[in-house]
């Protein structure tokens, strides 16, 4: 594998026009290079699912004998580990403020009584950064979600991952976690994680992300 496609996978209620997005984007055409940025809303962010994500960047995957690098924000990590674990042409992770463990963060925050009402009526009203509006989010979201256990992920591949230390959606523990057990020398496979004094936009260190992904990906 000598060719090297790049693409990018924002986060959750976010999208391809996101600040991380535009500028990394950017800085991958100063270098002729092609940053692949998807839209995971696909006009239809009420029925999103991890798994309609996991379908929609597999179908844009190049022919078997390139390899890919994922980029990945919170969500959209989440996506990319699962990515890796099922296609072997992902050589490469980078993971911003990754969303491990995304339910068992979010949804204590609803309240049970917001998550009864979620699963009662079909839908939930979540403000999407990307419309700048509130949208309604089908209770698919949580059941397909549910199905992925993260227990399972055992591919380990060389990986890049910044978090942020005052994490406010994803506690930087989880990325800790997931580097300390994923992390095989013995396969050049190293897990790096690179802590950074941030939350989970990473918006304040966009300079610093890239510096990080140059020397990983040896751009």
């Amino acid at each position: 594998m000598n060719q090297t496609a790049y693409i990018y996978l924002h986060g959750f209620a976010s999208s391809p026009q996101s600040n991380k997005a535009c500028y990394l984007r950017d800085r991958f055409a100063e270098l002729n290079l092609d940053l692949k940025v998807l839209d995971l809303n696909r006009g239809d962010f009420s029925h999103l699912t991890l798994t309609r994500q996991l379908e929609q960047t597999a179908a844009v995957f190049p022919p078997i004998n390139t390899s890919v690098t994922l980029i990945g924000s919170s969500f959209g990590g989440l996506t990319a580990v699962w990515l890796a674990e099922k296609y072997p042409q992902v050589q490469r992770l980078v993971l911003l403020a990754p969303a491990f463990n995304f339910l068992a963060h979010w949804l204590p925050r609803l309240g049970k009584t917001q998550l009864n009402l979620w699963q009662k009526t079909g839908y939930l009203s979540v403000y999407h950064y990307g419309e700048d509006k509130l949208l309604p989010l089908h209770y698919g979201f949580v059941s397909d979600a549910e199905s992925y256990d993260e227990t399972q992920l055992a591919r380990s591949l060389p990986t890049l991952i910044l978090h942020g230390t005052d994490d406010e959606v994803i506690p930087i523990a989880a990325s800790r976690n997931y580097a300390s057990q994923h992390s095989d020398a013995s396969q050049h496979s190293e897990v790096k994680l690179i802590e950074l004094d941030s939350d989970h936009s990473l918006a304040d260190m966009k300079q610093e992300i890239w510096q990080a992904i140059e020397v990983f990906c040896s751009l």
